[in-house]
């Protein structure tokens, strides 16, 4: 471990301290390696490592299980079993269907059967293989092909529908049908699954955890005790990424680690190796999509039948709201006049899949992007044009399938911005002059847009607390219910704080997110955080300010309306007075100096049954244009540009918006065309570690790599006129799989091409080979 050193405060910024580029707060942290993670955190006396034993088969009933060769193993401590749990054996985060320990039935490879706790690691994760485990083992339901011939539904289908999309595509002048296949994606955070949990008195119980929803990991954990929330703290300080992976996946081995705490008096670390923690936690869910689509000569959507289907895996999890935010996100930026959406969710017996960056929106758009640029390949038509041609307007244009008017359509502008900025037309002249006299290199174009709707699509999740106190020397400590990991929220909402102060940032410091200073909070995720933390500070902020200005008003005889706070101090009535000695004499006038603040999302309202409403406070748009070249002896790669107009409102801090737009963009790429999750037909996954399982690397990244802002305020009343940014961008790696498409397509034949998604080398050879056969009038 590195040498830990003083930590240093932020430098003074300029005022006010919003809408400026401010460097991450533990950025010079993260550079120095001095940033703290839960296993940088000093080792507690008597400290316990803890290890899981795992199913070895995918579906059957546990006939025998003998520990006894695990209890023997020297250092072991404690084993735990189903049997050995005094409260709830369960981490559902929706539904009761998630045990800590199999009971009777396991339904995954990779199933937790049993807790050790050791006094070192490698003893306790020796241990953990001395099981003996028989089963009487079943068959298993592994992909969607056979959910759906199994009929095996985790949940019940969902359907929305508008008009009479049968009757529309059946007269329209053109029909099509299509279908993609679309993976999974393992999140790959840098820190692993963590939990160290410390006994205290009279059954308290502390969790440092590495995870997204701290409330929930309370929750549980103390459901599982059998104790009330209040006897259980969970801290968060920082998180080494998460997208998703930690929302609801932290709870089992937090649950885990405090059990065996609890057992043995003495403090217990859970931490997973890369291995076991890809086997043991959920990915994306993969998709199937299929289509039927009527369309005029132009390419205008008359009539749409889609229909979505996912692998869920063998419990509940997260996978209700996930495929409603993929039924919400068919539309993308479209208007689809007549549609029906038909989602399937299907229990296998895999891995439960959870949230990833996203959430259910990024397959969603897959499909109507595939629609979109079948319909342009069937008419020979330009795929922008048809995307132009198709998109909301405005009334009679402007309602989604879901029921939601379209108020805040700006992705007519951000698409014509970026294709005349980035020279859309002109390089396509090129291009289609490159692949002309290239034989075998081939080079595809494409752009594609984003409409990512903002908000928890479970309502009673958008709300959000923050607790401020302002010390008498006029330093500011911050909490709020908000995590961090890597995204900047500490930064963002310490920027609200300072600018309702008036003050420099570097008088404002924010502590680990914790469930005794902040209660029932919703998880990091959804793209909201700064949405509703950072309006939630604020209030709390503008409290404390208005004592301030109270207090000031009486003082000078001025109206309470004339004080003004800015540039670290506070003025008003032709008086002033410096900020830290206003906060001093607060204090001497026994002015409270402390609060809370609330925020909860306005205007959502949407029916849980029919889906129909208002699921979102307002969109994120944004536009990306890629251009890739393909090998097409090899089915080889790469990204050659792109270009990239985001619209993330008036943002609050422009240089981590375009890390997040950045980061995201590529985390897509990997997911659209390396990131391959392969599972054997046992159920077991084979791409278990970085020498199977391939995300993106710097040399990914091209060269020319443009990030533009878009500096239009939110047309809602939302935190200084900001839109969220964590999701969105993900989305906008969309063009690199439609630019492989166009590249494919280039290699003869007609009509649409044939490209699931991860698009790998072997899967664009096979699509090259396919139309070159094709344009040679082969079968």
């Amino acid at each position: 471990m590195s040498t830990q050193r003083p930590a240093r405060a932020p430098a003074p910024v300029p005022f006010p301290a919003v809408h400026h580029d401010i460097r991450h707060e533990s950025a010079h942290a993260h550079v120095a390696g001095t940033a703290r993670y839960v296993d940088d955190m000093p080792e507690p006396a008597g400290l316990l490592h803890a290890a899981l034993g795992q199913s070895r088969i995918a579906h059957g009933r546990i006939l025998s299980m003998d520990l006894s060769a695990v209890r023997a193993y020297p250092g072991v401590v404690a084993v735990l079993t189903a049997a050995d749990v005094p409260g709830v054996n369960d981490v559902g985060p929706v539904v009761a269907d998630d045990p800590i320990f199999a009971d009777g039935l396991v339904e995954y490879v990779g199933q937790s059967l049993f807790a050790v706790a050791a006094t070192s690691r490698q003893a306790a994760r020796a241990a953990a293989r001395l099981a003996k485990v028989e089963y009487e083992e079943r068959p298993a339901i592994v992909t969607i092909a056979q959910a759906r011939a199994a009929d095996s539904h985790l949940l019940p289908p969902r359907r929305v529908q508008r008009g009479d999309p049968e009757s529309v595509i059946a007269a329209a002048p053109h029909r099509l049908s299509g279908h993609i296949v679309i993976g999974g994606q393992d999140h790959f955070y840098l820190e692993g699954q963590i939990s160290l949990a410390t006994p205290g008195e009279d059954g308290d119980m502390h969790i440092l955890c590495s995870t997204q929803h701290p409330s929930e990991v309370q929750h549980l954990v103390a459901r599982a005790l059998g104790r009330p929330d209040n006897a259980v703290v969970v801290e968060v300080r920082r998180m080494g990424g998460a997208f998703g992976g930690k929302e609801t996946q932290a709870s089992l081995f937090a649950a885990a680690s405090a059990l065996l705490a609890d057992r043995t008096g003495r403090p217990v670390k859970l931490r997973l190796d890369r291995d076991d923690d890809m086997v043991m936690t959920g990915k994306r869910h993969d998709f199937e999509t299929r289509y039927s689509v009527g369309f005029d000569d132009q390419g205008h959507i008359l009539g749409l039948d889609i229909t979505l289907e996912s692998r869920c895996g063998m419990s509940t999890d997260l996978s209700g709201a996930i495929n409603d935010r993929a039924l919400f996100h068919c539309d993308n930026c479209y208007f689809l006049p007549d549609i029906r959406i038909t989602s399937y969710r299907y229990k296998t017996h895999t891995v439960s899949n959870t949230a990833f960056r996203g959430f259910g929106g990024p397959q969603g758009m897959v499909g109507i992007e595939q629609v979109i640029d079948d319909i342009a390949r069937h008419r020979g038509l330009d795929p922008l044009d048809v995307r132009l041609a198709n998109l909301y307007g405005g009334p009679g244009r402007d309602i989604t399938p879901y029921g939601m008017r379209v108020e805040d359509n700006v992705a007519p502008q951000i698409i014509q911005r970026l294709a005349d900025s980035a020279q859309y037309r002109e390089r396509r002249a090129a291009l289609a002059d490159f692949n002309r006299t290239s034989p075998i290199l081939k080079r595809g174009l494409a752009l594609t847009p984003v409409k990512f709707g903002i908000s928890f699509t479970t309502s009673f999740l958008n709300q959000g607390g923050a607790l401020v106190h302002l010390y008498a020397d006029g330093s500011v400590m911050l909490n709020h219910g908000g995590t961090e990991m890597g995204q900047g929220l500490y930064t963002k909402v310490a920027q609200v704080v300072a600018d309702a102060f008036g003050i420099g940032l570097d008088r404002v410091r924010v502590t680990s997110t914790r469930t005794d200073k902040v209660p029932n909070t919703s998880a990091t995720a959804a793209s909201a955080g700064t949405d509703l933390n950072g309006m939630a500070a604020y209030n709390a902020a503008i409290i404390i300010r208005d004592r301030l200005a109270g207090m000031l008003a009486e003082r000078w005889g001025v109206d309470v309306a004339d004080i003004r706070f800015a540039d670290g101090k506070a003025t008003g009535g032709g008086q002033e007075i410096a900020f830290d000695d206003l906060a001093r004499q607060a204090y001497l006038a026994r002015l409270s100096l402390s609060a809370t603040g609330f925020y909860a999302t306005p205007k959502i309202d949407v029916d849980k049954q029919t889906l129909i409403g208002r699921p979102f406070y307002y969109f994120a748009y944004g536009a990306a244009l890629s251009e890739v070249v393909i090998d097409t002896l090899t089915g080889e790669n790469k990204l050659l540009a792109v270009d990239i107009l985001h619209d993330c409102g008036k943002s609050l801090n422009p240089v981590l918006d375009r890390g997040q737009i950045e980061g995201g963009f590529i985390q897509g790429m990997g997911w659209l065309t390396m990131e391959e999750l392969v599972f054997d037909a046992a159920g077991r996954l084979r791409t278990h570690a970085p020498s199977t399982y391939k995300i993106p690397g710097c040399g990914d990244v091209p060269d020319h790599f443009n990030v533009t802002l878009c500096d239009w305020p939110n047309g809602e009343d939302t935190i200084h006129r900001s839109k969220a940014v964590g999701e969105p961008p993900l989305m906008l790696a969309i063009s690199v799989l439609h630019a492989l498409k166009d590249a494919v397509a280039a290699c003869g034949g007609s009509g649409p091409v044939l490209l699931d998604a991860p698009a790998t080398p072997e899967r664009i050879l096979l699509a090259v080979t396919a139309r070159q056969r094709q344009g040679r009038g082969q079968a």
